[in-house]
């Protein structure tokens, strides 16, 4: 008996870590990374500004700054300054999204904030689902932001989803990755879906790191006092409409709130984009003052 479990186990063990590596090895195919590790595209970027004021631009779980670069030279051309951080294990293979946790990821936030309030009088952010975690416990925690932008933010993730992080320490012992949930359905445009760097699955570490940060997200938004738009889709295919719409409302600040159509879930690269970037833009001018 005690034989026979070893060997189950052993042969379990030795499924989980091939398939683990056949994943791995594919992503590296689709995506090569350059010398430093990050893949190319997936950088992180900065636009000088001209009126003296800065964004602070953070993306969502398993993608990169790529998600938010067509929103980020719009904002560059209405004079805002713009710094758009690759988060800690994203832009790079599976195993480093594997490594990161939510305390790396709000670190890596925080100290982006702090280097821009430190070269500019007027500081926002922008935060694109779990971006928009991030971006909520930056805004609770500080009195130096001037306006908080919430995109699709990921604060009440599924059932499913919150127990599958639960389960993990289980989980992890069979399966090395999880597929991402309707991942065709996040974009779709079919043209903006093929530029995506997004991963396509989750590690176990990785899907605790997302709950985590989006739980403690939610937490923070009775303490925002700062001025918060916040923009999401009808039809997001990551969080359900009736979610979305209970997530926010216990934002303690003054608060906007706008529904778009014809697009899932990165609403920034999607067929919704230029009328996401006209309501950011629009909401900028009228508290960026």
């Amino acid at each position: 008996m005690v034989a026979a479990l070893v060997v189950t186990a052993f042969v379990v063990a030795a499924v989980r870590i091939a398939t683990a590596r056949r994943a791995e090895r594919a992503y590296a195919r689709r995506r090569p990374p350059k010398q430093d590790g990050v893949v190319a595209g997936a950088e992180g970027f900065s636009f000088e500004g001209t009126n003296g004021r800065a964004l602070l631009l953070l993306h969502g779980s398993g993608d990169t700054p790529q998600t938010l670069r067509y929103l980020g030279a719009r904002l560059r051309d209405a004079g805002y300054a713009v710094h758009a951080p690759l988060l800690p294990g994203h832009g790079r293979g599976l195993r480093d999204f594997g490594a990161a946790t939510a305390d790396d990821y709000l670190r890596t936030a925080g100290s982006e904030l702090d280097a821009l309030a430190a070269r500019y009088p007027w500081v926002g952010i922008v935060g694109l689902s779990m971006g928009g975690a991030l971006a909520a416990r930056l805004a609770a925690a500080r009195r130096d932001v001037g306006a908080l932008v919430l995109l699709a933010p990921y604060l009440t993730p599924p059932r499913s989803v919150a127990l599958a992080a639960r389960l993990a320490p289980l989980w992890r012992l069979a399966v090395p990755y999880l597929g991402g949930r309707g991942g065709e359905s996040s974009v779709q445009d079919p043209v903006a879906r093929a530029e995506s760097f997004a991963y396509g699955t989750f590690p176990p570490r990785a899907v605790r790191a997302l709950v985590a940060t989006a739980a403690a997200g939610r937490r923070a938004l009775p303490s925002i006092t700062t001025p918060t738009l916040v923009v999401q889709s009808r039809e997001d295919n990551r969080i359900p409409e009736p979610l979305a719409s209970e997530a926010t409302t216990r934002l303690g600040g003054p608060t906007e709130r706008h529904w778009v159509t014809g697009c899932g879930h990165v609403i920034t690269v999607d067929y919704c984009r230029e009328k996401v970037a006209e309501l950011v833009l629009d909401f900028l001018a009228r508290r960026a003052g």
